[in-house]
């Protein structure tokens, strides 16, 4: 008969087996739990992700009121980096101002300042995590965040809006209808929407426990529109949402809901099936749906529509409300490419009460009964851009330079505008710090006035060099181009003309380009951001109420290309020469001629233009600055001679420089090398005016 086997010391080899089983198990339960704490307790722990201060110290409100008619100057700013997270198209920067302060939300989180001095008050972000949302009712502010890589892992969290407490936390909640442009969502009267992953129900969280205190079926067939550039907003007492409703013709519906309660104010479909975008003013809601611009009343009437499936171009139609004026900014259907129009419609009768012709303002706000715009550019050939302070009454306008440039083919955050304090605060997308681009908020106050115009800056017109005499003989006979035709070109700054042009354009003799390989443009474009096109009258917008009697009032004369002249390019050119500041001794640049002393004519049409004048070098050097940051390439030369420049553009066929107060610009690409050879000569003659 056998008997079991057994190990040294007398034990079963069955026994030792079961515990060498149980063991095993024991570790793997250990590995599991060690991973199952490491993962709440230090992956998910609050302490390492999330950064988090908070404020104790008061603040005083703002009155609602802008600063005065006239020259603007920076009081503080602030530049916010793009944030491009694991979610395609949430990489805009939003701003607002409220209760004295300034909410700064993007992809990193939340950013509050003061108001008045832009000093950091409380802030909020989390490690992993993009913020893709945010909403504010009365003293709460929101922010939605998602696990980078994992849109399951969702959260909304609560703060109080002063001192930047963490009021509540909830997990797994979605809000409603945020839009990728602002990343705003829906809230009011103490309520922010939610909904569920179908998205065809609404829900009210309560802004002050985030318990759920209302729901809302959509109607049969509709779901929210999610993930358009604008398709939701709200305002304290009404919130409107777009809706993708199927049916026997797929379309698109506008809800507005009544935060508090949940309730359906008033609910209408569009005229199309696309996401429209939407804003609220106080008592009217707009939507463009890309057939039209559309405004309802506070009772869901449409009292006023502007057809046309460009009316409002790429973003919403810039509008404000003002003593019972809707103004609107827009692009009248038919109308040449870059043509725009302001109108005022008095609400509800939609009774147009004036109309005229506008710049291509990105931004309105109104504070102190004054109506404020911003224009991307202050002349379609000057640098700065700038701000208009509209009479809401008749549409009077009166125009200061901002000192600030936008590109308005950059992509990025959307511009934005807000009056408080006394202060103008203005947000405008850059290219810098490249790649990724930001967005900069500037807190513009009245500057000093100054002996020139407002509409200059303060800077008298006569300080403003003749652009043609910046190149002299010697100059062009050195870079071959001495038989070049220039063409001078003026400029006008609202009401007031510069007397001597401000561009000069070289064109090579007709006989030359004939005979050479191109037509002798410098395939820049002249302008990298564009000239303010030459406008015509539109076609008349089409409100649903009665047109204004009698003659229309006519806007400020177009502020695009100017005639130009044609003289021949020499020392004979007429005008004083610029008074730039003093040189140390810079020689200027020589080539040699041809054989036979004549020019070997190989260089193509060339531009010299002077973009601004400033009151101060510090001032001239700010908007050299600030022109770089807005270009996708730029990089600085040492080498031209100025006190600053900037090689524009992936060809070196552009070089903007500073010499003391003047900013000028040379544009040329043919052959290579010839704008900074120029760009050298131009230098030299502002740094040793004859």
């Amino acid at each position: 008969m056998g008997e079991s086997r057994q190990r040294p010391g007398g034990r079963p080899e069955s026994v030792g087996g079961v515990r060498v089983a149980l063991g095993l198990i024991s570790g793997v339960v250990a590995i599991a739990l060690v991973a199952v704490l490491v993962d709440r307790f230090v992956l998910g722990a609050e302490w390492w992700q999330v950064r988090h201060t908070v404020t104790a110290d008061p603040v005083t409100p703002q009155r609602e009121v802008g600063p005065p008619p006239g020259p603007l100057t920076v009081s503080w700013e602030h530049t916010t980096r793009t944030h491009h997270g694991s979610v395609a198209g949430y990489d805009g920067v939003a701003y607002a101002v409220a209760q004295g302060q300034v909410v700064t939300a993007s992809g990193h989180g939340l950013e509050v300042r003061d108001a008045r001095t832009g000093t950091g008050r409380w802030s909020y972000r989390r490690s992993g995590w993009t913020m893709l949302g945010w909403a504010s009712t009365r003293s709460r502010l929101f922010g939605y965040f998602e696990r980078d890589g994992d849109r399951g892992d969702r959260l909304i969290i609560a703060f109080d809006a002063l001192s930047g407490g963490l009021l509540w936390r909830r997990e797994g909640l979605r809000p409603a209808a945020v839009s990728r442009t602002t990343l705003q969502w829906p809230a009011g009267s103490d309520v922010v929407f939610t909904t569920d992953d179908e998205r065809r129900t609404l829900f009210g969280v309560s802004a002050a426990t985030g318990n759920q205190v209302w729901r809302l079926p959509l109607p049969r067939g509709c779901l929210l529109l999610e993930g358009g550039a604008r398709p939701s907003a709200a305002r304290e007492d009404l919130a409107a949402l777009a809706l993708d409703c199927a049916g026997e013709e797929r379309h698109s519906r506008l809800l507005a809901v009544e935060p508090g309660k949940g309730a359906v104010r008033w609910d209408r479909r569009l005229g199309s099936k696309e996401s429209p975008e939407v804003s609220i003013l106080d008592g009217v809601t707009l939507a463009s749906d890309g057939t039209a611009l559309r405004a309802f009343d506070a009772d869901g009437e449409q009292f006023a529509v502007w057809e046309g499936d460009g009316v409002c171009g790429d973003t919403m139609c810039p509008g404000v409300l003002r003593s019972g004026r809707l103004v609107i900014v827009y692009h009248p259907d038919g109308a040449k490419r870059g043509e725009t129009w302001m109108e005022a419609v008095r609400v509800p009768s939609g009774k147009v009460e004036w109309r005229r012709e506008s710049p291509a303002y990105a931004a309105l706000a109104e504070a102190g009964g004054d109506v404020y715009a911003l224009r991307p550019r202050l002349s379609g050939r000057l640098l700065p851009a700038a701000v208009d302070i509209v009479e809401p009454g008749d549409g009077h306008t009166t125009t200061a330079p901002a000192p600030i440039s936008m590109n308005p083919d950059l992509p990025g955050p959307r511009p934005w505008l807000a009056a408080a304090g006394g202060l103008l605060y203005a947000a405008v997308p850059q290219a810098a710090p490249r790649p990724d681009g930001a967005a900069r908020l500037v807190a513009l106050r009245g500057g000093l006035a100054g002996t020139g115009p407002a509409e200059l800056g303060g800077v008298p017109e006569a300080d403003w060099p003749d652009a043609c005499t910046l190149l002299e003989k010697p100059d062009l006979v050195a870079a071959r181009v001495a038989g070049h035709v220039d063409e001078p070109a003026d400029a006008a700054a609202g009401p007031v003309r510069l007397p001597r042009p401000v561009s000069c354009r070289y064109e090579p003799p007709e006989e030359d380009e004939d005979a050479g390989d191109g037509d002798g443009d410098t395939g820049s474009g002249g302008d990298p951001e564009g000239e303010e096109p030459k406008r015509s009258k539109p076609a008349t917008p089409r409100p649903t109420g009665p047109e204004p009697t009698g003659p229309e009032p006519t806007g400020p004369e177009p502020t695009g290309p100017e005639p130009t002249s044609s003289r021949t390019a020499g020392p004979e050119s007429a005008g004083p020469r610029p008074t730039g500041a003093e040189s140390a001794g810079s020689r200027s640049p020589t080539a040699d001629p041809g054989e036979g002393g004549d020019p070997v004519r190989t260089v193509g049409g060339f531009t010299v233009s002077v973009r601004w004048v400033a009151r101060t070098d510090h001032e001239a050097s700010q908007m050299l600055d600030a022109l770089q940051a807005t270009q996708a390439k730029a990089r600085k030369r040492r080498d031209i001679g100025a006190d600053e420049a900037y090689e524009i553009g992936p060809a070196a066929g552009m070089i903007a420089l500073r010499v003391g107060r003047y900013v000028v610009v040379v544009e040329a690409d043919r052959p290579p090398g010839v704008a900074a050879r120029l760009a050298r000569s131009v230098a030299y003659r502002l740094h040793n005016p004859s």
